[in-house]
């Protein structure tokens, strides 16, 4: 093999989305999303970002992840970057769930598939979605290695201490449950961002890392290594999300079954979509929360204040579980755009070292920055994540590790 390029797909239940790198210098060549796919309005806008090339939009029927991903590989021909191409070194495909069985990148085989389907049932949105990518690409490039780099398993690492939930472990056992972590691709990249920005090895520093977007999540890393991480068995764990509760006594669920009549199916699209800031207020919007905010709508208000309460409460959580701790991070469209969260997650913890400055918060940039005082005793940043990147280097690193020493035949 002696490509250099990686194609990254995330395949979502009606969307695609994909990233040409050159991992010779860790380069874009091409960007693209395909959505609303099985629509009569599905839409490709496809950017090249080399060669002079213009971006493309296409708007019309695509029938399937089959459909889309081939209009995907006929647009990156048109730029000279077709899938066909000797340069294609591989194909990493994002999956959401791995369990505890991937502990870091897999080359795909029948039998990776295999137990990425018995994965479904706790991860019934995302791991179908993910293996019609799988099974689509390698129909595309069946001689071209395919990888796949679990959401989980950054978190894999965790303590049973911070990975068990206080049930009968044969219950538990028998039936995978446990906590998971999602968002891994992120708190793996942010916390080696966030070390580099210190100008220290990750091994040297403990980071929590608040991925903020309309899904969200906090870990504690330490020297490198998740140790707890706020989702659970699924996404819906821990803080308060764009349409997701979070954290929530399990009784609700038994409450609103039993005296409000609802059937699990109606808690469950209670729980993951109609609530969270959406549910407190009608917005998961949070710059249409702030504009409400600056308006003087308290229903807004209430659904910040309780936002910022669950993030504070984790901040204080992990503090304690690391012990010391070097730096906070926020990445993710909230936390690297919203300055006011920023600055109401932190303001209060003087006490344990933590501190803006108010100039530097307001500051917006695409670049790791820190934002808190010079003489701070825990560094506060803004890093903002790139999942796909990580997703190609991890991809990169596995193809390149078994172009030297191949595994052994029937691996």
């Amino acid at each position: 093999m002696t490509g250099t390029r990686i194609l990254v797909l995330n395949s979502g239940s009606s969307s695609v989305k994909y990233q040409l790198l050159d991992m010779r210098d860790e380069s874009r060549l091409a960007v693209g999303l395909v959505e609303r796919i099985g629509e009569q309005t599905s839409r490709l806008k496809h950017t090249p970002l080399t060669g002079g090339g213009v971006g493309r939009e296409f708007n019309g029927p695509i029938a399937d992840h089959d459909a889309a991903l081939k209009a995907v590989a006929e647009e990156l021909s048109k730029d000279g970057l077709g899938i066909d191409s000797p340069e294609l070194a591989a194909i990493g495909h994002r999956v959401v769930h791995g369990g505890m069985f991937f502990t870091e990148p897999t080359l795909i085989e029948e039998e990776v598939i295999a137990e990425i389907e018995r994965l479904i049932p706790v991860a019934p949105l995302h791991n179908p979605a993910n293996l019609t990518g799988i099974r689509t690409a390698r129909a595309l490039r069946p001689d071209l290695p395919q990888v796949a780099v679990f959401d989980t398993a950054f978190h894999t690492s965790m303590p049973e201490s911070a990975a068990r939930y206080a049930i009968d472990p044969k219950i538990a056992d028998r039936h995978r449950i446990r906590r998971y972590g999602f968002h891994g691709t992120s708190h793996a990249y942010v916390s080696r961002a966030t070390a580099r920005l210190l100008g220290k090895a990750p091994e040297e520093v403990n980071v929590i890392v608040l991925h903020l977007g309309n899904g969200a999540s906090a870990s504690a890393v330490r020297g490198g290594r998740c140790v707890d991480t706020s989702m659970g068995l699924t996404p819906l764990e821990g803080l308060v999300m764009g349409t997701r509760s979070g954290d929530l006594d399990p009784a609700v669920i038994f409450h609103l079954a039993r005296v409000g009549g609802m059937s699990m199916d109606e808690i469950d699209t209670l729980l993951n979509k109609r609530s969270g800031l959406f549910g407190l207020c009608g917005d998961n919007d949070m710059r249409e929360i702030r504009r409400r905010i600056d308006e003087g709508d308290e229903e807004a208000r209430l659904a910040f204040d309780i936002y910022i309460h669950r993030l504070k409460k984790y901040i204080g959580a992990y503090y304690a579980v690391l012990g010391t701790v070097d730096a906070v991070a926020f990445t993710a469209g909230v936390g690297e755009n919203a300055a006011p969260v920023r600055q109401a997650a932190i303001e209060g913890l003087e006490s344990l070292g933590l501190a803006l400055d108010p100039g530097h918060n307001e500051v917006r940039g695409d670049v790791p920055r820190l934002i808190s005082p010079k003489d701070a005793r825990v560094a506060v940043a803004v890093v903002p994540t790139d999942e796909e990147l990580e997703i190609a280097t991890q991809t990169y690193a596995l193809v390149e590790r078994y172009r030297i020493a191949p595994p052994p035949r029937g691996n």
